[in-house]
């Protein structure tokens, strides 16, 4: 009887929740707030030399938002990688929390003593874990099975979402595409289409190789060295030169780079299709095999049979990767993945508008407007995409009452402890009481998230500045933070 009622109580709670923030939404009049920034707030923006108009404020105890703090709420802003939020929440309503990507090696061809006469398969399943280890491991399990020879050909499978390879013919989103954050993912997003590189200096000279060696990439360094710390050591740094020697390829490091650092990095460089390539057939040889054919993409047969199967995380443990790093290619893997098995999924040219249709049924089934929200691709790093701080505000109190609570909370950076908070308002009381996602783009800093008041009260908390100045904001966007937590 008393889990039942606990689950009544649960029920009710979220349909009132959801009432609620459909009455707020449609700006009933009896649900009373401000309209202005607290004090604190606005001499911070006067301090920053920021117009109240660049900030969008939301902020109110999750039980009662009848008090709450709201400035500019209902415009559409840049949300940067607070965007984030929507994609955790929604996929983990929809997906569910145990959702997991796989990867799969296939064959349709009969095995015949040590050879595989068909074609091997490398299906990609939206598999946010597969790095070489991961390849490694289901190759050997395929040698272990008797398996030495492939009669066939290395054939790379990527069509789980439409187009197959979304990359090619996209426009950089900066001038930095060689770096991680700028990948665009795909299904079969193998060590996340990135390879490796070793960069050393002493106090004369820069050594860097690529990294592991078995890629037929050699590097040549033309980067000067410069006196900056080690930490900032892109800062600097050029798209490095790329051009094919024979069988080999060749990288030419442009810049500078610090004096006395090491890095292991990994950059977007080489193409997937030969990355695919390289790391099947070099661990296929180490493990004794060999394969015959070539290498090609194509589609896998219905008939063809799992000889080797790789699993992801749960989503409720990748989701800490998207909030806590804010990592911009993993949040664009779980946003595809949401169009996948959507109802009418059939329909769409393009996964990425199946994924958006899932979200706008989702917002219409919370009774939040979406009016004004713009997606594309659900990671925030995007020129495109709003959202205005009451959309976002009514789905962080939605989430809150619904049954993914914790696993959301436990996704979000802690404020002064961890994540892309780990190093901000370490002297607040809302160290260790504050669970808050923040998203940076050139004109954009925001914050949003979850905050614990003096009286353990948590409150939802959306701070958005939207400005050519923006960055001079996050001082701002800390006073909100620190107000809300001293509130009793």
């Amino acid at each position: 009887m008393q889990s039942r009622g606990c689950e009544y109580r649960l029920t009710c709670w979220r349909a009132l929740a959801i009432a609620l923030t459909g009455l707020w939404l449609a700006g009933c009049a009896t649900l009373s707030g401000h309209h202005a920034p607290p004090l604190e707030v606005q001499t911070a923006l006067d301090k920053a030399q920021l117009p109240a108009e660049a900030l969008g404020l939301v902020a109110f105890p999750v039980d009662d938002m009848r008090g709450a703090w709201r400035v500019n709420d209902q415009r559409a802003m840049q949300p940067a990688s607070t965007m984030k939020l929507v994609t955790t929440v929604v996929a983990l309503d929809r997906l569910g929390p145990n959702q997991r990507g796989r990867t799969d090696l296939l064959s349709d061809g009969a095995v015949l003593g040590d050879t595989l006469q068909g074609d091997l398969y490398l299906r990609g399943g939206a598999d946010p874990d597969l790095d070489w280890a991961a390849l490694w491991q289901m190759l050997s399990e395929l040698r272990e099975s008797g398996v030495r020879r492939i009669k066939g050909d290395l054939v790379v499978d990527r069509h789980l979402f439409r187009p197959a390879r979304m990359d090619l013919g996209l426009a950089p989103f900066d001038e930095a595409p060689e770096f991680q954050y700028n990948v665009i993912p795909d299904a079969l997003e193998l060590n996340g289409n990135l390879l490796g590189f070793a960069l050393s200096s002493d106090g004369a000279s820069i050594s860097a190789r690529v990294s592991p060696a078995w890629a037929p990439v050699d590097v040549i360094s033309h980067l000067a060295l410069n006196d900056k710390a080690c930490k900032d050591w892109d800062d600097d740094w050029q798209l490095p030169v790329v051009s094919r020697q024979g069988a080999r390829w060749l990288i030419e490091l442009q810049g500078a780079y610090p004096r006395h650092c090491s890095k292991q990095v990994a950059l977007n460089l080489i193409d997937r299709e030969l990355l695919a390539d390289w790391a099947v057939r070099s661990l296929w040889t180490q493990l004794g095999g060999e394969i015959n054919g070539v290498t090609r993409e194509a589609a896998t047969p219905t008939a063809a049979r799992v000889l080797a199967t790789h699993q992801a995380r749960p989503l409720a443990e990748v989701i800490r990767g998207m909030n806590k790093r804010s990592d911009n290619p993993l949040t664009r893997l779980v946003y595809l993945s949401l169009g996948v098995d959507a109802p009418n999924a059939s329909g769409f040219e393009r996964s990425i508008d199946a994924s958006e249709s899932v979200v706008r049924a989702w917002f219409k089934s919370n009774g939040i407007d979406d009016a004004g929200l713009v997606l594309d691709n659900g990671s925030g790093l995007s020129r495109s995409e709003r959202i205005s701080p009451s959309q976002m505000a009514a789905l962080l109190q939605t989430a809150y009452a619904g049954n993914y609570r914790p696993e959301l909370m436990a996704s979000l950076p802690i404020v002064g402890v961890d994540g892309t908070m780990g190093r901000r308002l370490k002297d607040s009381p809302a160290t260790g009481r504050a669970r808050i996602k923040t998203g940076t783009l050139k004109n954009v800093v925001a914050v949003a998230g979850y905050v614990q008041d003096a009286g353990n009260r948590w409150w939802v908390v959306v701070a958005t500045i939207n400005h050519d100045q923006a960055k001079q904001g996050w001082p701002v966007l800390d006073t909100v933070i620190d107000w809300v937590a001293r509130q009793r």
